[in-house]
């Protein structure tokens, strides 16, 4: 699959100046919105399941635009 983020987040990347140092904290990010996803599996909480993937989601499309640059 490609990236498809809208223009707003491409304009976002670009205005990054220094992607090397925001992909570590996305890494991160992206750990800890793991392990919430982990939680909300595991009281099949399905609001929450949701909104992890959503923010996923988000965070997947920064790191594949951070590393496309």
């Amino acid at each position: 699959k490609g990236c498809s983020g809208t223009v707003e987040q491409v304009i976002k990347a670009y205005k990054c100046r220094e992607p090397e140092k925001r992909i570590p904290v996305l890494r991160l990010e992206l750990d800890y919105e793991l392990a919430l996803l982990h939680e909300a599996l595991v009281e099949n909480n399905t609001h929450r399941i949701d909104q992890c993937k959503a923010r996923l989601e988000e965070l997947r499309r920064e790191m594949l635009m951070l590393e496309a640059l």
